[in-house]
């Protein structure tokens, strides 16, 4: 009878609880928006805090740490947040196998970590951040983010030479093979999903660019200056399609 007596209480009690991780992960959203990664990153600590397993915020925190890590000029700086990338990526993958979030942040920091290498370091990780993009685009299908990181990797593997793509077999089994054209094609997939998607266009121009394709390029680079920045790193990415316009034009 007591415990009968008690229920309802457990429920409301419960019941706050899951609104608060709920305003906390809007916080998070609503920070990351302003943009203020940093800020976003802290609030989702919160979130963990009290629900460690929470995919979101696993897998948003990853993608967070991958972010600002790129924009570390000490190496040994980017190592720490990539390390904490991949860490919150694992957590994410291990809370739920399947989710499009946590495999897409798994191919974003394995990504990231090799494929702006050279040589056998870029073909690494390759086959293992395809896996993780085709069950993210298996589970969701209109995820933007894991088409532009499909494209990145096409991109990134077809400007691998025949002599890297030997090595790799001898080392790592072989690499799946990857083309321009694809690329192209998963990178305006990723537009078309998410128009305002500022570094997809820039991949995309590039894409098009070594294509030879140059009009289009440089029209998609156009674009990118009409287009509201949304991210840390998109007064950067201005700046950058700004200089392309000069030496493609």
């Amino acid at each position: 009878m007591k415990t009968l007596a008690i229920l309802p209480l457990i429920l409301f009690s419960l019941n706050v609880f899951a609104q608060d991780v709920n305003s906390m992960v809007t916080e998070a959203i609503r920070l990351e928006d302003l943009p203020n990664e940093a800020a976003a990153l802290n609030k989702l600590k919160e979130v963990l805090k009290v629900q460690p397993a929470h995919v979101y915020a696993l897998s948003k925190s990853s993608e967070l740490c991958s972010r600002i890590g790129s924009r570390e000029a000490s190496a040994s700086k980017r190592d720490a947040w990539f390390k904490a990338a991949l860490a919150y990526a694992d957590k994410a993958i291990a809370a739920s196998p399947q989710n499009d979030l946590a495999n897409v942040s798994m191919a974003m920091i394995l990504g990231k970590s090799t494929l702006t290498k050279s040589g056998k370091e870029k073909l690494k990780n390759a086959r293992l951040i395809k896996k993780h993009l085709d069950i993210a685009l298996k589970t969701n299908p209109g995820n933007y983010l894991a088409w532009h990181i499909l494209g990145r990797w096409n991109y990134e593997i077809s400007n691998v030479s025949a002599v890297e793509k030997a090595g790799a077999k001898i080392f790592y089994g072989g690499v799946p093979q990857g083309s321009i054209k694809n690329a192209i094609m998963y990178f305006e997939k990723s537009k078309s999903l998410q128009p305002l998607f500022i570094l997809n266009y820039i991949s995309l121009a590039n894409a098009y660019h070594r294509d030879r394709q140059v009009a289009k390029a440089v029209a998609l680079l156009k674009t990118v200056q009409q287009l509201k920045a949304n991210t840390e790193d998109d007064a950067q990415h201005k700046a950058e399609a700004l200089r392309k316009i000069q030496e493609w034009k």
